[in-house]
């Protein structure tokens, strides 16, 4: 059965985004959920905004965290089967997220599941260009490649227990942990009805960071991948025309024009760095993920699903 399943959230300081997140649980159209939120030390009110919706804590020292130790943590106190993996940070778009979500497993192959997500009015325009490219409008019951992301996903803890997350990535610990699922004869969904928005407002400092850490983490998965000064100005050279061509066209390029040069710069100059940094234990990033795609920003197709309509605080 699918219609139960527990829900683990990492969270630090994250009191601006976490109620909106358990807000949209509470209206989903499975009721039988066991939240767990793993906390790494926060000094906000994440952690009584979380209890007031009835989820249970469970606490990692920050100097204990790594991606994976923390999911391990959570997914180790998770009373289902079937475990639920959300950012703090997300929060879905639709009360059968859930339902969608988790529905795959009716098939016994499928290891994990993840779902579409999206960034909020305000993401920068080259993350939403990312999101459009890697998580399109239709779905793919069973995708050849291993990529996920534990932002929006679900996994089987039956296989889990089997094959605990890697704790000495520092990111990437989902696209590790497909791998080996699929490396076993296990198999992926992608479902793309399954929606969440993810709020990301990160500085440029921010951006690099997160993609170094992610090409140091890709190059412990996949030793033969590499990233070189050329690929470094290609594709930031693609990535920034691309985004440049769709902001004019969507009639949002002087508000956006700036952020696009500085993000694909970050972008490319972190997974360059890391890529040089192999001596390093870190998260995420695949070749295939660094091209540019054409996508069109009026055309997802619309559900007959009303959407969840949350207060603005």
């Amino acid at each position: 059965m699918t219609g139960s399943c527990s829900i683990v959230i990492r969270a630090y300081n994250e009191e601006k985004h976490v109620g909106r997140l358990l807000e949209g649980i509470n209206q989903q159209t499975v009721k039988d959920v066991d939240v767990v939120l793993v906390d790494s030390g926060s000094t906000d009110s994440t952690i009584s905004i979380a209890e007031s919706f009835g989820a249970r804590i469970v606490n990692i020292r920050p100097e204990e965290f790594t991606f994976g130790r923390s999911l391990n943590y959570g997914v180790g106190e998770a009373k289902r089967e079937f475990v639920v993996i959300a950012s703090a940070h997300i929060y879905p778009v639709y009360p059968d997220w859930l339902e969608t979500l988790l529905r795959p497993f009716q098939d016994d192959t499928i290891a994990l599941t993840y779902g579409k997500q999206r960034g909020p009015e305000f993401a920068r325009f080259s993350e939403q260009q990312i999101f459009h490219q890697w998580y399109p409008d239709i779905g793919k019951v069973k995708q050849v490649t291993a990529f996920c992301n534990n932002a929006n996903a679900a996994i089987r803890k039956s296989l889990w227990e089997q094959n605990p997350y890697d704790e000495t990535l520092t990111g990437l610990e989902d696209l590790d942990w497909a791998k080996r699922a699929q490396e076993q004869g296990h198999a992926i969904a992608y479902v793309a009805e399954a929606e969440i928005v993810h709020v990301h407002n990160e500085t440029p400092r921010g951006v690099y960071n997160r993609y170094r850490r992610e090409a140091m983490a890709l190059r412990r998965i996949y030793p033969e991948a590499n990233f070189s000064f050329y690929d470094f100005l290609r594709l930031t050279t693609t990535n920034v025309l691309s985004d440049l061509w769709h902001a004019a066209r969507e009639g949002v390029l002087f508000k956006n024009i700036s952020s696009i040069f500085w993000f694909r710069y970050m972008q490319f100059h972190g997974t360059r760095m890391g890529h040089r940094e192999t001596s390093l234990i870190t998260p995420q990033l695949r070749e295939t993920f660094y091209y540019a795609r054409e996508r069109k920003k009026k055309e997802a197709k619309k559900r007959n699903v009303e959407p969840i309509r949350y207060e603005k605080k």
